[in-house]
């Protein structure tokens, strides 16, 4: 079960293209959801106000049946500009991220091949610029008992390591536990075996 998927740790440095006195200049930054993605979009045009273009493509989710993307040619021609973008994404197998390409036109006419060279190399250039991690896919879970029961819950969780992220721990407790995916059902069945001990999932 592939349980891991790669990002990137923060907004890359700025990049420049050149071609026939256009300017591409490139961004990466990681985003959680559409609305992070637009406000990055609308710093940029902001940022670049006499620019012509501003494309973009995005992606985000943590596996591959649940990704949703979007590419912009914001003018451009068909598939010239947003796609060639998305296919970067692709290419370095990349998730939660937005890449924005923003062109000054330089007065000479690229062509369709000469602005996919160029919105390709621009978003190529971003993320070889970036820091790149791989994380997992986790499942949360909470862990529900009474403080008598306490010594065996900490148990399981120290003998299996597991990720604590919150804790109530009152006469009726609750843990949090963050699992990775390949290792949910057998962590699940261990408490959900556990006497006096009711375990439920979160979210992925």
């Amino acid at each position: 079960m592939k349980d891991t998927y790669q990002s990137i740790t923060k907004p890359s440095p700025e990049v420049l293209f050149k071609d026939r006195n256009s300017k591409f200049f490139g961004y990466a930054f990681p985003i959680k959801s559409e609305e992070e993605a637009n406000e990055h979009i609308d710093e940029l045009k902001a940022k670049h106000h006499k620019a012509r273009h501003w494309c973009y493509a995005w992606q985000l989710g943590k596996e591959e049946e649940n990704f949703r993307y979007r590419a912009n040619d914001d003018g451009e021609p068909s598939n010239s500009a947003g796609m060639p973008i998305y296919g970067q994404i692709q290419s370095f197998n990349l998730t939660n991220i937005l890449i924005v390409v923003v062109r000054y036109f330089g007065g000479v006419k690229l062509g369709v091949g000469g602005l996919i060279n160029a919105y390709k190399t621009s978003a190529q250039m971003a993320l070889e610029e970036s820091d790149i991690i791989k994380r997992t896919i986790d499942e949360v879970f909470v862990v529900k008992f009474d403080y008598p029961e306490m010594n065996k819950v900490m148990q399981v969780i120290k003998q299996n390591n597991l990720n604590v992220i919150d804790q109530k721990l009152e006469i009726d407790c609750k843990v949090f536990i963050s699992v990775r995916k390949k290792d949910a059902e057998k962590i699940y069945s261990k408490f959900d075996n556990t006497y006096k001990v009711e375990i439920t999932k979160l979210r992925d």
